[in-house]
């Protein structure tokens, strides 16, 4: 056959959507399909090269056997999707006639339920970049920012003047990222979003939190 090469590069920890990108939002344990849109309708277009994680990257079983590669069309399904799948995966398509590529982005929507008076730690699950810049959000109110090089750091009141919504509660790590809360209330329940900047891409990162009380009969 032709020389056609379907080359599916695995995700990287770093990340998201370009300006020619697809966005898919998923919970753990989906599966979610990337489509390529490419069609195949003569023999010389078929792929004379497919693999799927360690069988591309020797000793690096990335996504453990959890990929489904459609020989026909070149989408690629994640099964069991968990939280460090998310990421920007890119495909290339290369011939004789052309070559292309496509960005895709997924973006993980993890849960966690805590018990009152616990503190709990929201992890990015990504390594910091000097360049990326974070940005904590709790149902869209700024409480937390974190900028590349350090220079910037605030939480609660710091980042939302007069908006004191956690009172000396938050716990930024200036490596990671991570946001901690101690000592939650019923009231911190809701919808927790990080977004990670750089000049080169932007990842949004969501998490929804439950709290529960507990209540003791007297």
């Amino acid at each position: 056959c032709r020389f056609v090469t379907l080359n599916l590069l695995c995700i990287t920890d770093i990340g998201f959507v370009g300006s020619d990108g697809l966005s898919a939002f998923v919970m753990e344990g989906d599966s979610v399909t990337l489509h390529t849109d490419v069609k195949t309708n003569q023999q010389e277009d078929i792929k004379c090269f497919i693999c799927t994680d360690v069988q591309c990257n020797e000793g690096t079983e990335r996504l453990r056997d959890r990929l489904k590669l459609d020989h026909q069309t070149g989408s690629l399904t994640i099964m069991n999707i968990t939280n460090t799948d998310s990421g920007l995966y890119e495909l290339k398509i290369i011939s004789i006639r052309r070559s292309s590529e496509k960005t895709f982005s997924v973006t993980f929507h993890g849960e966690k339920s805590v018990k009152e008076g616990e503190s709990f730690t929201l992890d990015p699950g990504l390594i910091k970049n000097l360049n990326d810049s974070m940005t904590w959000y709790f149902n869209d109110i700024h409480i937390a920012e974190i900028s590349g090089d350090l220079s910037y750091i605030c939480t609660d009141i710091q980042c939302n003047e007069g908006t004191e919504r956690f009172r000396d509660r938050l716990k930024l790590d200036h490596q990671t990222g991570s946001l901690t809360i101690m000592n939650i209330t019923i009231t911190d329940s809701g919808e927790y979003k990080l977004m990670i900047s750089s000049s080169r891409f932007t990842i949004i990162k969501s998490f929804s939190v439950t709290v529960s009380g507990e209540y003791h009969l007297i």
